[in-house]
This record gives structure tokens, sequence and C-alpha cells, in this order.
């Protein structure tokens, strides 16, 4: 294992992906879970999914459909037979509530999506759709898809319609991932909303000892993701910080259960996963510490803890 580890690395080091799986079954995946492995990206141009137009993918279906910032995901296709049966990474398209903090439902896609997507497939057994989805709450076809996401949702508005639409998704076995927002103003907007469509029940603080983080890799801390810009700059830093805001220094994954135990939603505060999936190859520092160590790791865990609960 580790003659073939130094291997992988040294096509890192070169720029080079690796094309084939780690992992060809589930036990496999369990016994390589320590030793997560994901191909260096060539340098791209701009700091942060922030900023980006708001609207600008309104009409797109798919990330796919995007031109990506830095070098082009690889696309696959699934065995015959699997072209349905296979994990989407669905982001929920959403208004953002005015005068509010936070970014719009776009904020770092398409490279997140697809980038997670590539990563997610190559390091597990799991078959992947090599395209990702877009979706509103309200739409129909939600109901195919058990894990959908949301960034930036300390901007999240909800309408009546959508809050109903989301209560119904999540009681009938949906999982929402909410992820990259800071401080306590943030969160406050989140949770309000979040209200309409739970208003009996409250985000719990996930423990270290759930089975969330020990079903692929083996996450022992709630470790921080900065945005790029500060991940490039933490090297230097004697402080090596890496918050946006004073008010945002711990992290914090907290959750929403049902009545039998199950989360169907898991909000990740604090942090920017988002950034660590969509800059993988900014450079070596980020990726190394950010990307590779925190980033693909929760966010596999998740989406696997996620499909088998």
């Amino acid at each position: 294992m580790l003659a073939a580890l130094n291997s992988l690395k040294a096509e890192l080091q070169h720029g080079r992906r690796t094309n084939q799986k780690t992992l060809a079954s589930a036990a496999l995946l369990f016994a390589l879970a320590a030793v997560i492995v994901v191909a260096q990206r060539g340098p791209r141009s701009g700091y942060g999914g922030r900023g980006y137009r708001r609207g600008y993918y309104e009409d797109a279906r798919t990330p796919r459909e995007i031109t990506q910032h830095g070098n082009e995901t690889p696309t696959w296709t699934n065995a015959p037979g699997f072209e349905k049966d296979v994990f989407t990474f669905v982001r929920v398209k959403r208004e953002r509530a005015p005068y509010s903090y936070g970014g719009p439902w776009d904020t770092d896609t398409p490279d997140s999506d697809l980038n997670l997507s590539y990563r997610l497939r190559q390091v597990t057994s799991i078959e992947v759709d090599p395209n990702g989805f877009f979706l509103r709450s309200t739409d129909e076809e939600l109901a195919d898809y058990p894990f959908i996401y949301m960034v930036e949702p300390g901007s999240l508005y909800l309408s009546d319609e959508e809050a109903v639409a989301l209560r119904n998704y999540l009681v009938n076995g949906g999982f929402l991932m909410l992820d990259d927002f800071w401080g306590q103003s943030e969160w406050a907007g989140m949770a309000g909303q979040l209200k309409k469509v739970f208003p009996d029940r409250d985000f719990v603080e996930l423990p270290l000892d759930h089975p969330l983080y020990r079903c692929v890799f083996n996450i022992k801390s709630k470790d921080q993701i900065p945005n790029v810009y500060l991940g490039t700059q933490s090297e230097f830093d004697p402080q090596h910080r890496t918050w946006e805001r004073p008010d945002a220094t711990e992290v914090h994954h907290r959750a929403i259960f049902d009545d039998k135990g199950r989360i169907m939603v898991i909000a990740t505060h604090n942090t920017d996963n988002g950034d660590g999936w969509e800059w993988e190859g900014d450079n070596h520092y980020y990726f190394e510490h950010f990307s590779e160590k925190i980033a693909y790791p929760l966010a596999i865990n998740i989406i696997f803890y996620a499909m088998t609960h």
C-alpha cells in the first residue's frame, strides 16, 4: 500500500490525475480510507467563490453546462444499467434574503460540485453522476435525489411553499447539507428560516463520537476550512488564522434529527467546505492542508452516511 501511495504522490507532484478508482469495493474503501489521495490541479486566477454574478447560472440545469474556472474535471460513463442508479450531487437554487449576510446559491459552482463528484467516485466504490444537478426545493424531481446541498445559507430565504416542500422532502428520507456561512448573524439568518421548516425542532451539536465521523474516514476534530485567500495567507501568518471574522473562530457541525434519531439536516458552520472542493489546486499548501485533509474526508463521510442511513 505504501508503494502505491508513493506512486500516486509522485503523480500529484507532476500535476497528473489518477483516473482509476482507489477503491473497488466497500471493503477496500474502509481499508484505504486513512490514505485519501487527491490529485492536485493547475493554478487558477481569483480567490474564493464569493462575488459571482447573482442569477448568472439561473438557466443552467447542471454544473457541467458551466465553464470551470480552472482545468476541467474529467467526465466518465457509469456501467450499463447504472445510468440512473447513481449518486448525484444536487445543489439547491434559491432566493437570497434582502439585506442579509452571505452570498447567493451559486457560490463556488461549477468547480466545487464537479470536483467533489469526481473525488467521491475516485476514492470510494460509489457510482456517481458526472454532471451534478441544480434544482429548486419545489421541483417535483427533488424526491428522486436523497442528498441536497445549500451554500451560503446565511442569506437563505424560504417562501411558505418552499418551506413546506423542504419539510416534506426531509421527513420522507431526504438529507440537506448547509455549508459556508460564518458568525452569529449568518447563523441566526439560517436558523430563522429553518424554523419555517421545523418549528418544533432545534439544531444539536453533533458529537465527535457520532458514527458519521467513522463511517469512512476517521475524523477526530472539527477543523476549519478558510476561503482560499485566507488559506493561502495562513501559511505565512504566525497565527495561521483561518477564520473570516472574530465571532467565527470555532467550527460547529450541528444537525436536526427526526423522531427516530436520523439526521435530516447537517450545518457546517464557520467553515468553507465549498472552497476546499472548488480551489483544490490553487496551490499546494491549500490543497494539502485544507482540501485533502479536511474538505474531502468530511464531505465523503457526510454523503456516505446520508446514503446508508
